[in-house]
């Protein structure tokens, strides 16, 4: 639990209460607030105490980075609707412990997470490191978004932690916990405009959280008018998500995608038709109706998600819907087409959202990612084959075809043609192909909180400084890594990130068109 107390005593406490008391005083007062925020910027550097618009909060100091946990940006007061903006409180609020976090749900009908300690619907909180808070510098903001699918995950992660992030590259690094599962993404349109955004609350909660940066995050030292949302898996489609929304424009200007997309998520989301169809499913079991709809605001959250796991499965099987992750059918929690918050899809039939065309994206995907967790069928070796995997991976020795990754591949290029295709801000493309590169194993180079070899440790630095300067300047760029040129369908221009990073193009064409030669990107 957030402890809270007294405002500070003495004559900082003096400053903050001084109000006019007659025309006459304006010069004073004037002066004495110029003396005040004086005052409160010197606090700030020296302990970290920030003033934000809802009231003061006080961060901690880790090895000379400040970092504040759990500092609420809206609150949820209700299941399924829009969060409110947060209450101002009086005292300092101590943010020197993690939040709650959504409850927990599952991903294509497997069961999540049945540990719900520390969850609540109402999880709108944040959490920031910054090198110098009102120290005066507008520095780049990072805003995380953690993967999970929409259905599990957080932002208090230990490998999420920013810290190095922080250091290394001067910059401001937040991490966003939001609604999940049946909690983000029940759909409840139907019965009322009160649930109007219910499909969609998991997002909305990211927009008020970007809201709340614009509003905010200059006294944390950082720059609202330069902010990149990241994320890696779920977290990647969550900015593809944001990429689509008119709500959020203007509140980021840069979008980072790792390992985020699966063809049913990320490159399209929910229809309409098909998560009306599972919120039927769900009441059905609950025995719930229009009649009685208010009842869903106090089911217990283990009732709800046991509902909503069956409710997957039996809608995904009903619809031939494919899952997201195995060759079964299965529906996932979301974000839904809505044709308002979400207009289109992200991949649109001939190019890509409009609300997306002026921000430039990086985005890319891991050479392994889920080939090692489940069982594939062997592919038959060919001259052909093996000669377009040596032209493609030249120095991955003893990779096979079934190591490849296709699952995020294909719709990364999907995405990044597409994107390309709009002729708006530029894409950059990457594969991450150092050592086993399953699905999140670029994320500790990310965030440079690699404990290995000298060789990992400069990895490390390349990608974290590539993705720093891509915050800067919307361009991806280290000491020791090629040039990195934009993605097009003529060039194919990809990073390839390893140890000895190298620029390619159109490096796994004929490889991709043997593995799936029925894919259109």
């Amino acid at each position: 639990m957030k402890r809270w107390k007294p405002l500070l005593s003495g004559l900082l406490a003096g400053m903050m209460l001084f109000t006019l008391t007659a025309c006459g005083q304006q010069s004073q007062t004037s002066e004495q607030n110029q003396q005040t925020d004086a005052a409160l910027s010197e606090e700030a550097e020296a302990t970290g105490l920030v003033q934000t618009v809802a009231g003061q909060v006080q961060g901690t100091n880790q090895n000379g980075i400040f970092r504040y946990l759990g500092v609420p940006y809206a609150q949820a007061a209700e299941r399924f609707v829009p969060a409110e903006k947060v209450k101002p409180w009086e005292g300092i609020f101590e943010a020197d412990t993690y939040g709650a976090i959504s409850p927990q749900g599952s991903i294509s009908g497997v069961d999540g997470n049945s540990d719900q300690t520390g969850t609540d619907n109402n999880c709108q909180n944040l959490n920031i490191w910054t090198p110098g808070a009102g120290d005066g510098e507008k520095r780049p903001v990072m805003v995380w978004l953690h993967g999970g699918g929409f259905s599990t995950g957080s932002g208090n992660e230990e490998g999420y932690d920013g810290e190095n992030l922080s250091r290394s590259g001067d910059v401001v690094v937040v991490a966003v916990n939001h609604r999940l599962n049946v909690f983000g993404h029940l759909d409840l349109s139907a019965y009322g405009e009160k649930y109007q955004y219910s499909a969609n609350v998991g997002i909305t909660d990211i927009v008020d959280a970007l809201e709340w940066i614009q509003d905010n995050i200059e006294a944390f030292g950082g720059d609202p008018d330069n902010v990149t949302i990241f994320g890696q898996s779920g977290g990647g489609a969550k900015v593809l998500a944001l990429m689509t929304s008119p709500n959020a424009k203007g509140l980021f200007d840069k979008g980072i995608v790792q390992s985020g997309a699966t063809e049913t998520m990320g490159v399209s989301f929910n229809t309409q038709d098909s998560s009306t169809r599972l919120t039927e499913n769900i009441l059905d079991i609950l025995g719930i109706s229009s009649e009685n709809i208010e009842e869903l605001q106090t089911v217990s959250a283990d009732e709800l998600q046991a509902a909503a796991t069956q409710a997957l499965q039996k809608t995904g099987e009903e619809l031939q819907i494919p899952a997201s992750l195995g060759d079964a059918y299965s529906m996932d929690w979301e974000p839904v087409i809505d044709g308002n918050f979400l207009p289109t899809n992200p991949v649109t039939e001939d190019s890509f959202a409009s609300a997306g065309a002026d921000i430039p994206l990086l985005i890319g995907s891991n050479l392994n990612e889920w080939t090692g967790f489940f069982p594939a069928d062997p592919i038959e070796v060919t001259d052909e084959l093996s000669n377009a995997l040596q032209t493609a991976y030249p120095d991955k020795d003893g990779l096979t075809a079934e190591q490849v990754d296709t699952l995020i591949r294909l719709p990364m290029l999907k995405i990044m043609s597409h994107k390309a295709d709009q002729n708006g801000a530029p894409v950059y493309s990457y594969v991450f192909t150092y050592g086993n590169s399953h699905h999140g194993a670029e994320i500790p180079y990310v965030f440079d909180r690699v404990d290995g070899s000298k060789e990992e440790s400069n990895l490390a630095g390349q990608i974290s400084q590539a993705w720093i300067n891509f915050a800067k300047t919307g361009t991806p760029s280290a000491q020791g890594l090629p040039e990195w040129e934009a993605y097009t369908r003529e060039s194919g221009s990809t990073m390839l990130l390893d140890i000895k990073s190298e620029l390619v193009r159109h490096h796994d064409r004929e490889l991709i068109s043997l593995l799936a030669p029925d894919y259109v990107y």
